[in-house]
Order: structure tokens, then C-alpha cells, then sequence
């Protein structure tokens, strides 16, 4: 059993949690029924505040779509009235730009060219907009006015401040100094920098819009005038300058190839300087031609279209070219006429031509290249005429020599050196001077399969068989020669005076170098030339000094009285070799041997054997009474004899 009090205790308890309960529920009910009065409200609210929305809605839009209906129209307007401006404003071009066209592009170039934008503007308004108006017609005769006035300012301009390059600047440019490691490049300068800049301008606006490729014409031809000019200009310059100084071959043409011109021009005998002073000049204007017409391109390829340079470029050097081509080959003319006269030194001209001619053949090319073919080959077939004169010249030289025909008139009475034997050492002598061309020259004209190469070697080598076939006719003619003489010691004399200068000669000028390429014993086989002729020529003596030999000399004992034949055979001899001596000195005398080494040696030779052989006559007969007038026979003492061999050859005497 629970007790009473603690089930009293309970109860109340459990009545007070009731009550407290009861009292939740009845203020959750009293806060759902004000909540179900807020929600009624404020739908109620939201409801009136969507019908004032719908009804703002529909008076607000169509306001705006009024609103941007008038700003379109607005803007409309706008563009409609810049239209107007801008279609009133072609009408007016022709008015606002008729000062500036009528006074032209001189000295306002930009605004010029910001003008004809303006009328070239007008112009595809109405081709596109009103084709048929009279106001197309304006406007396109005011941009071909225009138009005209910038290609006459393009010349103008050109014309200006086109002039031909001094001939100092252009020495300049095709000098080369051997102690500069590094070469300045000269810069030739044709043409103001703002004048320049004038041009290009113009030339680009003719290319893209006047559509005229006639200004290009009007280009070549003025600079065309301008490289004539400047070459001409070089010539003139450069006669003046060496017909006063008489300097050849100018460092101006010196570079550091070998076989090049750095001394003067070989001479030929009887010529004056005239004509090496017009080799020297057109070697000159060779080089001129090159560097200024690679000048001329650089010049171009900044003025001309690309695809129109090389044909443009072509047109400007065809006159200065032309020009040089013409005087080269009346400089192989000249040579045919020279070699028809029998003149061969003259063809020497062509030599140093003809070198620097192939020795600036590359950069002739390099400069010429992409131009016509014809334009090309101009050089090749001026190197090919000068190689085949050339080679005409030397092989028709070779055969005079052999065929020089032998007049009596025209041999040198003392025997001395033949003008034959000096015009041909000295024109191989000068020969020498171009040996690479020479050799060249020759080797062009070979058509065996051994020359297709044209090696230096194999050029040296028919050089030197040339050489030597030269010297071999000489050789030939000068023996033919030496029988015009009747008298056989004077005939030696003459071969040992020509074999010793041809001998000197090749060693003085190193010719014996090329000489030996194909005739190794060349100068021991002059040598025993040498030597024979003087052995001939001591046999003249013979007759002299066979008087004094033992040969009809009396026997006889010291002291035993001679008989008369026995005296007269001495007195013969005595009188044999007097006359013989006398005679001969007297001939020889008036011969000539201009070496002074080989007129000693040959005096002193013939001195020892004539005055030994005197001697040692004189010491036999010296106990002899033979005559009862010694002196009479005894002329002359030995030192006497010796003196006047001494005086042989002495032409002064």
C-alpha cells in the first residue's frame, strides 16, 4: 500500500503539470490564429501590390517602345544629315582642291598626295553612285591633272639632282688600297636623302594608284644619261691628268689579284704615249662601269618595283655599256689593222685590256645578272674577239720572225746586235708582263681535249712553246741572216752578238724561267752556240798566226850563214804576219761586241794566243841574221801586237 500523503503529493503534481500544459496549448492556439490573421493580410497585400504592378506594367512598356522609336528615328537623322555632309562634300572636291593641284606637288608633297586622296575618293563615289553625273567627269579630269603633275614633278626632281659622279669620287670607289686589311667601301651618293624620299613617295603612288609604269621609262632614261655622263666625265678626267702627269696604270685599277697592272704600259717602239694613255683610260672606265652601275641598282631597287627592277635596270646601263663595248672593239679593230700592216707590237694593247677584262669578268657578271641575254654576253664576246686577235697576233708574229726576209741593206755592217733579234726579245719581254693572259690567249684557241681544262699549269706550258718556237725561228733567220756577210768571221761575230743578247736577255727578264717549262737545256744550248761562233771567229786569226809556226822554217846551226831561200822563207813570214795583223785590226776594229764582258774575254783570248805564238817566234829567229834591215821585218815589239788587239771592236778608236 502506497502510503496517503505520498499519493496526495502525487496528484497535485500531476494536476499542476496538467494546468502548465493546458495553459501551452492555449497560447499556441491564440499565436496560430494571429499568424492566420498575418498570412490572410499579407496575401491580401501581395495580392494588391501584383495588380498595381500589372498596372504599371501595362503604361510603362508601350512608353519606352515609343521612347526607342524616337531615338532610332534620332539617330536616323543624324546619319542621314553626316550622309548629306558627306555626299555635298564630294561635289565640292573638284572647288576646295583646285589651288592645290593647279600649283602643284613642289615643296608640299604629303598635302599634295592628301589632296589627290580627296579627289581619287570623289571619283569612286559617283562611278558608284551616280555614274552619269557631270560631276564624275570634273573629278576625274582633276585627278588625272593630278596625276600628270606628279610624274612631271618625279622628272623634275630627277632631273635636278641627277648629276654625273666626279671623277675623283668614282677613282675612289675603284681604288684599292694593298696596306688596308679592310677596304671602306666609297658610298656614292646620287641623290639627296629628302629628294630621294620625294621620289620613292611618288613612285609608290603612281605604282599603286595612277596606274603608270610610264614614270619607270622617264627613270631609266634620265639615269641612264647620268652613268654615260659620269664615265665620259672619268674619261676627259683621267686623259687631262695623264697626259700632263704621264702616270699609268693608277692605283685606281690596282687590286691584290695576281697578273694585275701596277707599272706602267709596256712601250712600243715608234709609238708615242697617246694610246697607252686611252688603254689606261678605258681600263679605268671598266671599273667605273661596274661599281657605278651596282650603285645604279642599289639606287633603283629602292625606286622601281621589285618585279620591274632587272628590265628597268637592264634599259639604264644598255647606252654606258653599249659605249664601252663600241670603243672595245675598235681597240680590236685597231689591233686587225695593226696586225695587217705587219705591226705587231701594237696588238700588245689589247693585253692589259684583256686582263683586266677577265679579271673583273665575275663582278661583271654578278652586276648583270637577271638582264637580257644579249645584255649578258656583250663582255664574253668581247673577251673572245680580243683572245682571238690576240692569238692571231702572236702566231702571225711567230711566223715573221722566221720569214724576215734577208736584205743586205738591212744587216749591221759591224756585226752587232739585229733590229730583228731586239724587237722580238722585247716583245716577248712584254709579253712576259701578261704571261697568264698570254697563256690564256693561246689556250682559247686549242680545240684538243687536253685544253678543255685550261689549267694555269697547262697554260704556262703552251706559253712556253710559243716562247720557244719564237726563238727557234729567230735562230733559224739570224743563220740564214749571218750568210749575207762575206766574210765568215764577221758572220760569227754578228750570230755570237745575237746569240749572247738572246741569251742576256732571257736571264735579265726571267723569260729562261718559262723558257725552261718545256726546254730544260735552253740556256746551256746558248752557251755552245756562244761558244762555237767565238771559236769561229778565232779561226779568222789562223791566217796570222800560221806565220809563225815552224811549218817552212830552216834548219840551221848557230853560227852557219843562211842560204837565200833559207832568209827569204823568214823575211815571208815576218811579212806574212805583219800584213795579216794589219789587216785584220784594221777590218775587226770596225766591228762591233757591245757585251763589254764578252769583248774583253775575246780580246784577251785572242791577245794570249797571238802574242804567245809572236814570242815565241821572235825568240826563235832572235839569233837568225836573216836581213841586213831588221826593222824593216821586226815592226812590231809583242806588247805592241798586244795593244792593237786591244783595240779590236773599238768602234771609238
Amino acid at each position: 500500500m502506497i502510503p496517503t500523503e505520498d499519493a496526495s503529493a502525487r496528484k497535485r503534481e500531476i494536476e499542476e503539470k496538467l494546468k502548465q500544459e493546458q495553459e501551452t496549448l492555449s497560447f499556441i492556439r491564440e499565436n496560430l490564429e494571429k499568424s492566420d490573421q498575418l498570412t490572410k493580410n499579407m496575401v491580401s497585400i501581395l495580392s494588391s501590390f501584383e495588380s498595381r504592378l500589372m498596372q504599371l506594367e501595362n503604361s510603362i512598356i508601350p512608353v519606352h517602345k515609343q521612347t526607342e522609336n524616337l531615338q532610332r528615328l534620332q539617330e536616323n537623322v543624324d546619319k542621314t544629315l553626316s550622309c548629306m555632309d558627306h555626299v555635298i562634300s564630294y561635289y565640292h572636291v573638284a572647288k576646295d582642291t583646285d589651288r592645290i593641284i593647279r600649283e602643284g606637288p613642289t615643296g608640299r608633297l604629303d598635302e599634295y598626295l592628301a589632296c589627290i586622296a580627296k579627289i581619287q575618293k570623289a571619283v569612286e563615289y559617283f562611278q558608284d553612285n551616280n555614274p552619269d553625273s557631270p560631276e564624275l567627269n570634273t573629278v576625274k579630269a582633276r585627278f588625272e591633272k593630278g596625276k600628270e603633275l606628279l610624274e612631271a614633278e618625279f622628272r623634275s626632281l630627277l632631273t635636278r639632282y641627277s648629276k654625273p659622279v666626279p671623277p675623283i669620287l668614282i677613282l675612289d670607289a675603284i681604288s684599292v688600297d694593298e696596306e688596308l686589311e679592310v677596304q671602306e667601301d666609297v658610298v656614292l651618293e646620287h641623290l639627296p636623302e629628302a629628294v630621294l624620299q620625294d621620289i620613292i613617295c611618288i613612285a609608290g603612288w603612281l605604282v599603286e594608284y595612277g596606274r603608270n609604269q610610264d614614270f619607270m621609262t622617264v627613270y631609266f632614261q634620265i639615269r641612264s644619261n647620268q652613268l654615260d655622263r659620269s664615265i665620259k666625265g672619268l674619261k676627259d678626267h683621267f686623259r687631262k691628268n695623264s697626259a700632263s702627269s704621264g702616270i699609268l696604270y693608277s692605283p685606281a685599277v690596282q687590286t691584290k689579284r695576281k697578273d694585275t697592272p701596277t707599272k706602267k704600259a709596256p712601250k712600243r717602239p715608234g709609238k708615242d704615249d697617246v694610246l697607252d694613255i686611252e688603254i689606261d683610260s678605258y681600263i679605268h672606265c671598266i671599273s667605273a662601269f661596274v661599281k657605278l652601275a651596282q650603285s645604279e641598282y642599289a639606287l633603283l631597287a629602292e625606286i622601281i618595283p621589285e618585279h620591274h627592277q632587272k628590265k628597268t635596270f637592264d634599259s639604264l646601263i644598255q647606252e654606258a655599256l653599249d659605249n664601252l663595248m663600241l670603243e672595245g672593239d675598235n681597240i680590236v679593230s685597231a689591233a686587225r689593222r695593226a696586225i695587217m700592216r705587219h705591226d705587231y707590237s701594237a696588238v700588245l694593247t689589247i693585253f692589259p685590256i684583256l686582263r683586266h677584262l677577265k679579271m673583273n669578268k665575275s663582278d661583271f657578271d654578278a652586276t648583270l645578272q637577271g638582264t637580257a641575254a644579249s645584255t649578258k654576253n656583250k663582255l664574253p664576246t668581247l673577251i673572245t674577239s680580243m683572245e682571238t686577235i690576240g692569238a692571231k697576233a702572236l702566231e702571225e708574229f711567230a711566223d715573221s720572225i722566221k720569214n724576215d726576209p734577208d736584205k743586205e741593206y738591212n744587216m749591221p755592217k759591224d756585226g752587232t746586235v739585229h733590229e730583228l733579234t731586239s724587237n722580238a726579245i722585247l716583245f716577248l719581254q712584254q709579253l712576259l708582263d701578261f704571261h697568264e693572259t698570254a697563256g690564256a690567249m693561246l689556250a682559247s684557241q686549242e680545240t684538243s681535249s687536253s685544253a678543255s681544262s685550261y689549267t694555269s699549269e697547262f697554260n704556262k706550258r703552251l706559253l712556253s712553246t710559243y716562247i720557244c718556237k719564237v726563238l727557234g725561228n729567230l735562230q733559224l733567220n739570224l743563220l740564214s741572216k749571218s750568210k749575207v756577210y762575206e766574210d765568215a768571221a764577221l758572220s760569227a761575230i754578228f750570230l755570237h752578238n745575237n746569240y749572247n743578247y738572246i741569251l742576256k736577255s732571257l736571264e735579265k727578264s726571267e723569260l729562261i724561267q718559262l723558257v725552261t717549262v718545256t726546254q730544260k737545256k735552253a740556256e746551256s744550248s746558248y752557251r755552245e752556240l756562244i761558244e762555237q761562233q767565238i771559236h769561229m771567229y778565232k779561226n779568222s786569226w789562223l791566217k796570222v798566226t800560221e806565220h809563225l809556226t815552224d811549218r817552212n822554217m830552216p834548219v840551221f846551226q848557230p853560227g852557219t850563214k843562211l842560204k837565200d831561200k833559207e832568209r827569204q822563207v823568214i823575211k815571208d813570214k815576218f811579212k806574212g804576219f805583219n800584213d795579216g795583223l794589219e789587216e785584220l785590226c784594221k777590218i775587226q776594229k770596225g766591228w762591233a761586241i757591245p757585251d763589254k764582258e764578252q769583248r774583253d774575254f775575246i780580246r784577251q783570248s785572242q791577245k794570249k794566243v797571238v802574242s804567245e805564238a809572236y814570242r815565241s817566234f821572235l825568240q826563235r829567229c832572235a839569233n837568225i841574221s836573216f836581213t841586213k834591215n831588221p826593222e824593216k821585218y821586226h815592226k812590231y815589239r809583242p806588247e805592241e801586237v798586244e795593244e792593237m788587239i786591244e783595240r779590236l771592236f773599238d768602234t771609238s778608236a
